[in-house]
């Protein structure tokens, strides 16, 4: 399955199944084939994409600083990070929340 977010402001957020889904579950939402954020909902969407981000950043400093004290190191995570997948759908959030315009997924 893949998500297309649709903003009147902004050009299409496209994200895979799997991606998607934590982008909603971070937005305290429930994946679903459809839906709506309302202005007024965006930046506590925002807000929970952030600690998402800083979640997933603070457990990699986390493992790089236990990696060091074991006296290794961890092998540099190619994996494209949260907050670059996430940074799309966070500027889509911002600039709908400006205009007071609603962002839809599956319709």
């Amino acid at each position: 399955m893949l998500y297309k977010f649709k903003s009147r402001i902004t050009g299409d957020v496209i994200m895979t199944g799997p991606h998607g889904d934590q982008a909603l579950q971070a937005m305290g939402r429930e994946p679903s084939p459809k839906g709506i954020v309302l202005p007024e909902d965006m930046p506590a969407a925002i807000a929970g994409l952030e600690r998402a981000i800083a979640q997933e950043e603070a457990a990699r400093r986390q493992a790089e600083e236990e990696a060091r004290a074991e006296g290794r190191t961890l092998p540099p995570d190619e994996s494209v990070a949260l907050r670059q997948r996430l940074w799309p759908l966070i500027d889509m959030l911002r600039r709908s929340h400006e205009a007071g315009k609603e962002i839809v997924w599956g319709v």
